[in-house]
């Protein structure tokens, strides 16, 4: 039995579902049974109509057990999103993993277990893969942050409805030589723009970049969306 505990509010479950998913299509017909553990990290998640929701939207199949009061997440000690635990026949831990990333090590393991060989899956993105070099990113900010980052992407977590705005534009060196963004006047040559409608709570993706890239971000946000937090995803070095 393959259990991960996620969170539809955070990036990097989002990052890691299509793994679970394709586990779930290949291996479930050999005996593999795939449970999802909905433990909250944000208030928005905490709606289990919501959950019930973003499984939906998400296309999920499997089973996914909703722990709003984080009981079953104390009861694994877990320490952080997403939590991935790989169970035997005999509800023995074969293989666990925190976060992103092993999902090779992930897959053989569960070939291992059930007895069957086949090419594991290609990587979903070029920092997935076994050996990719990837750097340090921005840490994660709470709310709607504005200013320099390094990261392969951004994401945010946003609750409500309208439209957000996201500038961005990269810069070589220190990131705060970028300038002002928040006028069209003052922006820098090759400032990015775009607009978001936010339909439902979730983790949002807001840049992608092709590898680890420094820039200057400024996000603006209507009076009815609320940003939770801006979050920064590793990139290739």
């Amino acid at each position: 039995m393959l259990v991960e505990f996620w969170d539809f509010c955070r990036p990097n479950s989002l990052r890691t579902l299509p793994y679970l998913q394709a586990w779930h299509e290949r291996y479930a017909k050999a005996g593999l049974r795939t449970v999802g553990v909905h433990s909250p990290g944000f208030e928005p998640a905490r709606d289990e109509d919501a959950v019930r929701a973003a499984v939906a939207r998400l296309g999920i199949e499997y089973p996914v057990l909703i722990d709003r009061e984080l009981e079953l997440w104390r009861d694994y000690e877990n320490e952080g999103w997403p939590a991935r635990y790989l169970f035997d026949g005999r509800a023995r831990l074969f293989e666990y993993h925190y976060g992103e990333g092993a999902y090779a090590e992930t897959e053989l393991a569960i070939q291992e277990l059930l007895g069957v060989e086949r090419e594991v899956l290609e990587p979903v993105r070029p920092e997935d893969a076994p050996d990719a070099a990837l750097a340090p990113q921005t840490q994660d900010q709470p709310g709607a942050y504005s200013g320099p980052y390094e990261a392969g992407g951004v994401w945010a977590v946003l609750d409500g409805s309208g439209t957000v705005r996201v500038s961005h534009v990269t810069t070589e060196g220190d990131p705060n030589d970028a300038g002002n963004l928040d006028t069209p006047e003052d922006r820098p040559e090759g400032t990015v723009v775009k607009e978001l409608a936010v339909t439902h709570p979730g983790a949002y993706p807001l840049i992608e970049h092709g590898r680890h890239t420094t820039g200057t971000l400024t996000l603006e946000i209507p009076p009815s969306v609320r940003c939770h937090a801006t979050c920064f995803m590793p990139g290739l070095a």
